[in-house]
């Protein structure tokens, strides 16, 4: 039997769009594409690419922790930019919010994000 939930952190920006933060079935949780929204005002947070790749790792911090995780728990993370020029740029954040042994991820160049965002992460965690 199937176990289904939906996941939402108010500390995390609310879902833009017809999707859900996350959803849990049994100890997977599949985690939504987090742009560097702010949570308190839904808009982008100001600062060059490092200020919203922080910001999309403490928006898929919020939605881990909603879950009964943390980032240690992600598995499998997908990070979308808009320019790989920052790809070592976004190897140097996220080493401040994972630790080895890292998850599995792709790091995929993209022309367009929503609300002209820089960067997007999503991942699939297990608990």
């Amino acid at each position: 039997m199937t176990n289904k939930a939906i996941i939402h952190s108010d500390n995390a920006p609310a879902a833009i769009g017809t999707y859900s933060q996350a959803v849990k079935v049994n100890n997977t949780v599949y985690l939504s594409g987090q742009i560097p929204l702010d949570p308190t005002t839904m808009q982008l947070v100001d600062g060059d690419f490092a200020a919203q790749a922080h910001q999309v790792f403490k928006n898929l911090q919020a939605v881990c922790e909603a879950a009964g995780g943390g980032l240690k728990d992600i598995v499998k993370l997908n990070i979308y930019l808009t320019d790989l020029a920052n790809f070592p740029v976004v190897n140097e954040v996220m080493g401040q919010y994972f630790s080895a042994p890292f998850p599995a991820r792709a790091a995929i160049g993209i022309n367009q994000l929503p609300r002209a965002s820089l960067i997007e992460a999503d991942g699939i965690m297990v608990i």
